[in-house]
């Protein structure tokens, strides 16, 4: 019996070691608004937006706000109504979430001297066991931590920093940050601002929704002389593109571009960590590369996707770019060495594409004729057969497979010409494309096919592919200073490297290595207390560093302590059970044990 009591111990701590570390998934809804004041809606929508930033952290993944909508309208949930609970468990299992916020807020309005105040209610809900997150008491008894704050309405981003704050403790307890840090991260549009903005979000009437965001934006300059509200302008740019203002949207969509490098900028001119928003620039580049596209202006818009290509690696870029590259070349006439360089380009970047995505009909047609340019007959014509057997009535593939059948001397090129003829009977198309060709060989005006998506399949696309993502690059700057902090402690150079990983933290705070490095060096100078506080946090931030792991166990074998051995041996286990450093550790606590 004692044994089994004590394996039961054993087995029960392991396990509140790994529900500690574990990595959740959050999905926060908008809060509902119980005050009957409609025009206080927006208020709802701010805390999922904002929490949905808060709360990204290495430790936790978040559902980000656009990809919960998109989840919504997949399951036909209406985004203009709040969902039940049993919808919202539906909602969160469905994005994989393993927590649930919700909310929900009363507005108290301004009266006299009174500012308006907002008292705010938060649930925090397992999903898998569909119950509120509870905490036990010393007296045994379980009761459930509501979140519960009242401040003035003004300080609404002030409460969102202290609810987020609030969510991460109750999750763990042994945050490595304070509730300030997360306050001033909150803070960072001014309110006027951020109220214009979100109410923006919520108005569907154009002119409206036009104003608030104009509105924003000048009471964020006017906070911030020499700041651009760029998640403003990204509105206005895609409200513009809608209207077919492209003059206009290409405006709006260029302070983006400029906010985020003016931010790149400043941050290496301070030799800091940037945390500038690329989602926003990568966005706001795509669709102006479009617009450029459509205005023929290839140089232009070849320049502002290129960056792009590499840095975002998606089948909408590669599809883009490569057909605007084919394009350009189609259209140098004096430079034969330019044309050819960027019909390679062209080439290279639409076999990507269709790599990429091998069923979609408008990049594999756009192959082909690329292909078809390049004098790659027979690749080019196989390519052209499965875009007909996808669309029976495409003229412009049938008279391009019947050149390339031409040009290869196969006896079917005239039967594929005569269907030719029978799908490219509108204004005469068949006779325009055969006059040309008989004049230069080529088929110019059968144009590469690039479809402009709406904005939620463009955030689609990009969302799926990041969630396929195991971890996020990190940024240039972290990696030439953490790559010297390496160096410098390999070396020996202890005080140097402290130094430098300061300089990543006071930028970077979540920076796991740093802290990892760090509890190395007091590891090395003998402090093990300090070692111990910087492996744990190194772990909070990323539970799969196996080093920090071994590092505990090794450090508990010393204290004596062989139920934490045993712990992070476990744990360690779970990571690289092969590791020898693993083995060792678990041979060590096995012996430790006994």
């Amino acid at each position: 019996m004692r044994i089994f009591l004590a394996t039961t111990f054993l087995l029960l701590s392991i396990l509140a070691v790994s529900a500690q570390t574990a990595t959740d998934n959050i999905l926060i809804l908008p809060f509902e608004n119980t005050s009957d004041k409609p025009e206080f809606n927006w208020v709802g929508e701010s805390f999922a937006l904002s929490l949905s930033e808060l709360l990204k952290l290495p430790s936790v993944n978040v559902v980000s706000n656009g990809e919960r909508k998109l989840i919504q309208q997949r399951l036909r949930i209406p985004l203009t109504t709040l969902p039940s609970l049993a919808t919202s468990l539906k909602l969160a299992r469905e994005s994989k979430a393993t927590l649930l916020i919700s909310g929900k807020y009363n507005i108290v309005p301004a009266q006299a001297d009174t500012a308006a105040t907002l008292n705010v209610v938060v649930k925090i809900i397992r999903v898998n066991e569909g119950r509120f997150l509870n905490e036990e008491m010393p007296d045994g008894r379980r009761i459930t931590r509501d979140i519960n704050l009242n401040d003035a309405l003004g300080n609404l981003q002030t409460m969102q920093g202290q609810i987020a704050y609030q969510i991460l403790y109750q999750r763990d307890k042994a945050l490595p940050f304070s509730q300030n840090q997360l306050i001033e991260s909150a803070n960072k549009v001014p309110p006027r601002a951020f109220e214009a903005y979100i109410k923006g979000l919520l108005t569907p009437a154009s002119e409206a929704r036009e104003n608030y965001f104009k509105n924003a934006m000048r009471l964020y300059t006017d906070a911030t002389p020499d700041g651009v509200f760029a998640d403003a302008a990204l509105e206005l740019g895609h409200l513009y593109l809608g209207q077919k203002k492209l003059n206009d949207a290409v405006d709006y969509f260029e302070r983006v571009v400029s906010s985020y490098q003016n931010c790149k900028t400043a941050a290496k001119g301070e030799n800091r960590v940037s945390q500038c928003n690329d989602e926003s620039y990568a966005e706001s580049s795509f669709y102006i590369g479009l617009i450029q596209l459509q205005q023929n202006k290839y140089e232009q818009a070849l320049g502002v996707l290129r960056p792009l290509a590499e840095d975002l690696k998606l089948t909408s870029v590669y599809n883009t770019l490569g057909s605007i590259a084919v394009q350009a070349s189609r259209a140098e006439k004096k430079n034969e060495a330019r044309a050819a360089a960027l019909m390679k380009e062209g080439v290279d970047l639409l076999k990507k594409a269709y790599e990429s995505a091998p069923d979609d009909i408008n990049i594999k047609f756009n192959y082909a004729i690329a292909l078809f340019v390049s004098g790659m007959l027979p690749e080019s014509t196989e390519l052209l057969r499965g875009v007909i057997a996808a669309r029976p009535t495409d003229g412009d593939a049938y008279y391009a497979l019947s050149k390339a059948l031409a040009g290869q001397n196969d006896t079917t090129a005239s039967t594929i010409d005569n269907q030719a003829r029978t799908y490219l009977t509108v204004g005469n198309r068949y006779a325009s494309l055969e006059k040309e060709w008989t004049k230069s060989k080529s088929f110019p005006d059968i144009g590469l096919r690039v479809e402009q998506p709406n904005r939620r399949d463009f955030q689609s696309v990009v969302l799926s592919r990041r969630a396929a993502l195991p971890v996020a690059q990190a940024v240039n700057e972290t990696d030439n200073l953490l790559n010297q902090a390496r160096t410098q402690f390999k070396n020996g150079n202890d005080d140097d490297a402290m130094i430098t990983l300061r300089r990543v933290l006071a930028s970077e705070p979540m920076s796991a290595e740093s802290y990892l490095i760090l509890g190395k060096i007091h590891l090395r100078r003998g402090d093990a207390d300090q070692a111990v506080s910087s492996f744990k946090t190194a772990i909070f931030w990323d539970n799969r560093l196996v080093d920090a792991h071994v590092s505990l166990g090794r450090i508990y074998l010393e204290k004596g302590d062989c139920l934490q051995v045993k712990n992070y041996s476990v744990s360690a286990a779970e990571i690289a059970s092969d590791n020898p450093e693993v083995l060792a550790l678990k041979r060590q606590a096995e012996r430790c044990s006994k």
